[in-house]
């Protein structure tokens, strides 16, 4: 349990309340009469004109790369009349689209981000935090229109962020490119409250009443990128309490204090907030408006599109009085006047300059002749208020070459921390630093044929058991996450804290096969070692089972080195459920099942590759023995160690009546013998699943029946290698480079 938090430590789906589904809230219940396209998707259809193999990346390094940038600068200053530029410039809009496009991003589970154009989409399209950036997209139409599929609009989003930088003179540390499009909203838990931010839902850490923030979650409220700007709750009196709302929110979003003020410092050196009229004047967001709007939203009665009062996030006013240019006027302002809380004319609570100086005052974003106070939001003066936050500050108001670097750190980091690793980046603006934040594994070198022939002999020469191989090649590989491209065996971080002292790698087991492991590799990475020595126990568990076939993984992984392991930023990769192995910590609010099902699809896997993963991994014996409900639950067969469909079964054979056991609040189950009444085996809500749910039970039928034992071999070996190699970039990508 964390201290501070309250919170299960590791636990994706600890919070308050009463037990949740992995989605929350979905589109249909914020906007129940919205077109059912889902149902054009069913039986594996695909939204994506293009086909699923059409290759991204070779578009985007055929296009004119300095022609899109180019047009894009050109863009900044081409104010448009039916939404006008601020001060004549797009730039800080264009960077708040980019912001709140990469913003998303969680370390927790790794779901949200830039990384595949989801602002386009419901419910962030609609977000209250989102306010007006549809208005931003479509000024980028005709940019993204001209250049088609070379360019995509995730990518679009933040390039048009950098080079809405670099045109105000503000620093640019890069550009990956490689961010290829969805074309339906992703299934993502954003939260389970029943209203919006603007609505009156409550905040999500309060701690006098032992709320703390949920995992995943990284928001403090529904319908926020980040923090509310006007304090915790709106209130603007809690210092303590924005600086805590801010620290947790960032870190979740894998920030630290530095990075956190400088992208806040760096960000509100641009640009100005809009609260110009109240809130309950204008229209509804996108998603719930009128067919002839077109996809706008948030207007007024008075207003043809920008031509009336704009009011997004409530808040008025510039910070700084060169709202285009980058500067140290945002600190330099913040750190010279003392503050008093006003509020805009939509009636937010905001902090103004105490008598400022003329030039400091800010242009008025329509007449540059008029001149008005610049403000400060609640979370920009914890920035003074916070002693840690404040060190900093004042470090980056002394230091403007330090302000540069770091902002332009913070911003490549924002909008690149869901891409994985940087063999995925493309385009001429790659910086060539590594980071530690990008996962670097050194190149590794393919080892020949009779290399891996001869290991592969020596490992089952050497007295391992299949499990334990088959549980080791798991904990390595599984950790991976298509949802930012993090974890899986390139690198072999298993061996190295925090991953081989997780719970779930049942260390003391791992320790013995990864020191046996590297004793026999020889010449050979022990990432290779690994995934080689896991590929030779399924290989020898189906030949035991009666059927000759190769697991035909890939080598040429590296070995990375603490050095090249921010090891803190592990942690939240630890398991707190691992269902295929049969593992969970401790009981959650969510269900057992579901949390199985939520590892699936990080890993990529479809109904059916899930299913005989989970069966295949029961006949091997790979279950965590660490498992409070003991030893081997869930391996239903006495053939432990053969690669046979016994697990399906006997789950389905109508032969056992399965019971609850009393104490282990409906996690652990029985199997008696109807007629007997003698215990034949143990298992898990996670078992069991495959036996009640309809459409899984459908699953585990094909695999239960006769004549399909070939089928469940070659299926489980087709899934297991697919886990195996699914984060192997380095080969996937290589033909770009």
């Amino acid at each position: 349990m964390d201290a501070k938090t309250g919170e299960m430590s590791g636990c994706p789906f600890s919070g308050n309340g009463a037990a949740r589904t992995l989605l929350g809230r979905t589109n249909k219940d914020w906007w129940p009469e919205a077109s059912a396209l889902e149902i054009l998707t069913e039986d594996g259809r695909s939204a994506n004109p293009y086909g699923e193999d059409f290759d991204y990346p070779a578009a985007f390094n055929a296009i004119d790369y300095d022609a899109l940038k180019a047009d894009l600068a050109a863009l900044m200053t081409d104010s448009q009349d039916w939404w006008p530029a601020d001060y004549g410039h797009y730039g800080p809009f264009f960077i708040r689209m980019a912001w709140h496009a990469a913003g998303t991003y969680r370390t927790g589970d790794g779901r949200g981000g830039a990384s595949s154009g989801q602002q386009r989409f419901a419910p962030l399209n609609s977000w209250p935090d989102n306010g007006n950036l549809d208005k931003a997209r479509r000024l980028l139409w005709p940019i993204k229109q001209k250049y088609g599929k070379g360019i995509s609009w995730a990518d679009l989003f933040i390039l048009t962020g950098n080079v809405a930088i670099e045109s105000m003179g503000g620093p640019v540390f890069g550009f990956g490119g490689g961010r290829a499009d969805v074309f339906e909203p992703e299934l993502v838990y954003w939260g389970s409250e029943e209203k919006w931010v603007d609505e009156g839902v409550e905040t999500r850490i309060i701690p006098d009443e032992g709320k703390a923030l949920e995992n995943p979650l990284a928001a403090i409220q529904m319908g926020l990128i980040y923090v509310n700007p006007e304090g915790p709750g709106g209130n603007p009196h809690d210092a303590e309490g924005m600086a805590r709302d801010m620290r947790e929110t960032f870190s979740r979003m894998a920030m630290n204090d530095e990075e956190t003020v400088a992208l806040t410092a760096g960000g509100h050196a641009f640009g100005k907030a809009h609260g110009a009229k109240p809130s309950d004047t204008f229209g509804g967001a996108p998603e719930s408006e009128a067919l002839e709007l077109m996809g706008f939203g948030w207007l007024n009665d008075e207003e043809e599109i920008g031509k009336g009062h704009i009011t997004t996030s409530g808040i008025e006013g510039a910070w700084t009085p060169n709202p285009t240019e980058w500067g140290n006027d945002y600190f330099r302002l913040l750190f010279k006047y003392e503050y008093e809380l006003v509020q805009s004319p939509a009636g937010a609570n905001q902090w103004q300059p105490i008598d400022p100086d003329p030039e400091d005052m800010a242009p008025d974003a329509r007449d540059p002749s008029k001149k008005v106070p610049t403000m400060m939001t609640t979370a920009d003066m914890a920035l003074k208020r916070d002693p840690e936050y404040r060190k900093i500050s004042e470090r980056f108001r002394d230091d403007q070459a330090a302000l540069d670097d770091a902002f332009a750190r913070a911003w490549f980091k924002l909008c690149h921390r869901d891409m994985g690793p940087k063999v995925r980046y493309m385009g001429p603006e790659v910086p060539g630093e590594d980071l530690i934040w990008q996962d670097p594994v050194p190149a590794g070198a393919k080892p020949s044929d009779s290399d891996v022939s001869s290991f592969k002999q020596a490992v089952l020469d050497s007295g391992l058991g299949v499990s334990e191989l088959v549980k080791a090649a798991w904990a390595s590989a599984s950790t991976y996450r298509r949802s930012d491209h993090r974890g899986g065996a390139n690198g072999a971080r298993v061996r190295l804290s925090p991953q081989k002292d997780w719970a779930v790698n049942d260390p003391d087991e791992l320790g013995k096969v990864l020191s046996r492991l590297d004793d026999l590799r020889g010449s050979l990475s022990m990432a290779d070692a690994i995934v080689l020595a896991g590929a030779a126990a399924v290989e020898k568990a189906a030949e035991d089972a009666g059927f000759d076939i190769s697991v035909n993984v890939t080598t040429g992984r590296g070995d990375a080195g603490e050095e090249h392991t921010d090891a803190e930023s592990f942690e939240p990769l630890e398991p707190f459920a691992d269902g295929f192995r049969n593992y969970l910590r401790t009981k959650a609010n969510v269900k057992t099942e579901d949390m199985l099902i939520d590892r699936a699809h990080l890993l990529g896997l479809s109904i059916p590759e899930m299913t005989v993963l989970v069966g295949g991994m029961r006949a091997l014996g790979a279950v965590s023995r660490h498992a409070d409900h003991g030893d081997r639950i869930g391996v239903l067969t006495d053939r432990v160690g053969q690669l046979t469909p016994d697990f399906f079964r006997n789950l389905l054979d109508m032969g056992t009546k399965w019971e609850v056991v009393d104490e282990s609040g409906d996690e652990e189950y029985v199997g008696r013998d109807r007629k007997s009444g003698d215990e034949k085996f143990r298992a898990t809500r996670t078992d069991l699943v495959f036996g009640s749910n309809s459409q899984l039970r459908a699953q585990a039928e094909v695999y239960a029946e006769s004549g399909n034992e070939e089928k469940f071999v070659r299926d489980f070996v087709a899934a297991w290698t697919k886990v195996m190699d699914a984060d192997r970039f380095d080969l996937a990508y290589a033909r770009y480079k």
